[in-house]
């Protein structure tokens, strides 16, 4: 890897992607601005990252889209930052979305808060009753594949690959957002219909717990996670996803002081990885 003065950073991001209710290059373009107060920064689009990360100290991935939208890439991308031993940000053994959606299953039946998941048909009798129930495919993201069905069943060539969840009736849904194991800010969407129309949001004690746990379980040293969670109508608090590749931040919906707090953390996090 090159070796000078300041640290090199490859910066995977898809500038054109376009997202509901959200401009993915805005928040890029003003990351990549204060990454550059204190690294060499490159951007290149997730087609090109295998090809070029060799180049870098560091390849960070940030709002690079779905993954499903360009696998082989992505596939190739795992495959050379492995055999090369590459420092990627996030580093690739997430558990979370970035290794697909059994987690859901799993932390389900290992009785974790999260909404009540299942991907076999034998399992489905597990699930709570409810008017309608959500089925989805575990490689899916931006709401990909996603259905609203009146009862909970699976075709044949369903079972396995896809989530059946009850479609839960919250109050609304709200986000934790961490760098490294650190907290960093939350937001949430008072308006159910509305759901990317967000507002800062002031933890308890107990959310920050809850939020807090899925990060140390996911083993991720460094890096950037988002907590998902819905509030039922009961007041608890369900994990909707841990999202742990690249995790949209909404850095324009917090004040100035909590983003310039954010970029600063994320610095030291790279830093920290850079050894």
């Amino acid at each position: 890897m090159p070796s000078g003065p300041r640290p090199s950073v490859l910066f995977v991001t898809d500038l054109a992607y376009e997202a509901r209710g959200r401009r993915y290059c805005d928040e890029d373009i003003h990351l990549t601005s204060r990454l550059r107060e204190d690294f060499d920064v490159a951007l290149c689009h997730p087609r090109d990252a295998a090809a070029l990360l060799d180049g870098f100290d560091v390849t960070v991935m940030r709002n690079s889209g779905p993954v499903l939208h360009y696998q082989e890439a992505y596939d190739a991308f795992r495959a050379r930052a492995r055999e090369l031993g590459a420092r990627v940000y996030n580093p690739l053994h997430g558990r979370g979305d970035m290794a697909g959606k059994q987690y859901l299953v799993d932390l389900s039946r290992a009785g974790r808060p999260v909404i009540p998941t299942v991907d076999r048909a034998a399992d489905l009798g597990a699930l709570p009753g409810a008017a309608q129930y959500v089925v989805k495919p575990k490689l899916g993201a931006d709401s990909i594949g996603l259905r609203f069905v009146r009862e909970a069943a699976l075709a044949r060539e369903e079972d396995g690959t896809v989530l059946v969840q009850p479609r839960i009736d919250f109050r609304y849904e709200v986000s934790y957002y961490f760098v490294d194991h650190d907290f960093q800010y939350a937001l949430y969407a008072p308006d159910p219909e509305r759901r990317w129309v967000l507002e800062p949001y002031a933890p308890s004690a107990a959310d920050l717990e809850f939020a807090r746990g899925f990060v140390e379980w996911n083993t991720l040293e460094h890096g950037i996670q988002r907590v998902d969670a819905c509030r039922t109508a009961r007041g608890e608090l369900l994990l909707v996803e841990l999202e742990d590749l690249n995790p949209y931040l909404s850095l324009d919906r917090v004040a100035q002081p909590v983003r310039d707090a954010f970029v600063a953390r994320m610095k030291d996090s790279l830093r920290d990885l850079l050894g």
